[in-house]
């Protein structure tokens, strides 16, 4: 009878959830900047307006745990270098860092 390994089901989920962050429309990917992600929904087919990229891309202080937080406060937006999207934050009244 053969032994069945779990760590290759492991391998196969644990990949297509990396993959699947590649997508500009599913949100904030791992090693994306406030910058790169917000140009990169902004840009996407479906093409966000700022306030929806910002809603997308900011971080908040609990790190998106759901569960054993209380009062989480968005983080404010890494801007620095980009005077086009200070702009746009300030239009909207969106908190960021210079």
């Amino acid at each position: 009878m053969k032994q069945k390994n779990g760590l290759g089901v492991g391998w196969v989920a644990g990949a297509a959830i990396l993959l699947a962050g590649c997508s500009s429309e599913i949100g904030r990917r791992p090693m994306d900047t406030d910058i790169s992600c917000l140009r990169a929904q902004m840009g996407a087919t479906v093409k966000l307006s700022f306030p929806l990229a910002a809603n997308t891309c900011q971080r908040m202080t609990d790190h998106g745990f759901v569960f054993g937080t209380r009062n989480p406060k968005p983080v404010p937006l890494n801007l620095r270098g980009a005077p086009d999207l200070q702009a746009l934050a300030d239009q909207y009244g969106y908190s960021y860092t210079r």
